[in-house]
């Protein structure tokens, strides 16, 4: 069992993340960092800029890591016992590519009501200072920011939502091994920046656990039943998938994200490019 401690609680509550846990084995990692560039191999383009969505309903390997009862153990200890899978985000940052994410908080632009819901980033690769691992700023989670919209090149945020004048000296790196992941607040400000190692740096996201007491306010979201039951019913149950890249599993996979481009650009004045 991987719930999570009190004073793991007590850090959420306090700093807005907890960091590291171990999930899985490096040769898992391993495995997973394979599938998707098999994917890649196979479907040249299909994961990359807005593509990186929702590669669990394609992937077997990234469906399993989402389902991965070490991951639904610490999720529960925070969100409660009924669990549903909202999204995932694909974060690849390669070697010699200016790629890197601006401050942010997840719950300006998500659209998730109530924030019952927290953010898993698992490490494929190792996270680090020098391939642009993540960064917190501590117990930012307490209120919304402001944010302007700074379509700088390589932002890796569909409107390069960021949040200004974040203190540097308060924000703390969250260095990751392959197979480790972190927890983070919706509210929590966090960013990262550029890969300067020779190899490429891989996060998986399962950007939303959510209790199923939790709406979408700015459009439609999909969702899988990862533990517990769905008791509210706010949102249409999707399947998960036992085979790589089939044609059903691509299709829903479009349809969702579709339904994301929706939900990220509601409102704003242009989209990224990157």
């Amino acid at each position: 069992m991987t719930y999570l401690s009190s004073n793991q609680l007590k850090q959420y509550e306090d700093q807005g993340y907890i960091s590291p846990i171990e999930i899985l084995s490096s040769s898992e990692a391993l495995e997973a960092r394979k599938e998707i560039e098999l994917i890649e191999k196979k479907m040249p383009n299909e994961i990359e800029k807005t593509g990186r969505y929702n590669i669990h309903l394609i992937s077997p390997k990234l469906d399993s890591i989402v389902h991965n009862s070490k991951i639904l153990d610490a999720v529960e200890s925070i969100i409660g016992k009924n669990i549903l899978v909202c999204s995932t985000t694909l974060f690849i940052k390669n070697p010699n590519e200016q790629g890197f994410v601006s401050y942010h908080q997840d719950a300006k632009y998500i659209g998730l009501e109530p924030h019952n819901w927290v953010t898993a980033w698992v490490a494929l690769t190792d996270s680090n200072e020098n391939n642009g691992c993540m960064k917190m700023w501590p117990k930012s989670h307490l209120n919304i920011k402001d944010h302007s919209e700074k379509f700088d090149k390589g932002n890796l945020l569909t409107r390069g939502q960021t949040v200004e004048n974040v203190p540097e000296d308060e924000v703390k790196s969250i260095e990751l091994k392959a197979g480790q992941m972190s927890l983070h607040h919706p509210r929590v400000v966090h960013g990262s920046g550029i890969n300067k190692s020779n190899d490429r740096r891989i996060g998986f996201v399962i950007q939303s656990y959510i209790g199923t007491n939790v709406k979408q306010t700015l459009g439609k979201n999909s969702v899988q039943v990862a533990r517990g039951e769905d008791k509210y019913n706010h949102h249409e149950i999707i399947k998960r998938t036992n085979t790589l890249l089939s044609e059903e599993s691509i299709l829903l996979r479009k349809k969702e994200n579709d339904y994301l481009q929706e939900i990220f650009y509601k409102g704003a004045k242009q989209k990224s490019s990157y």
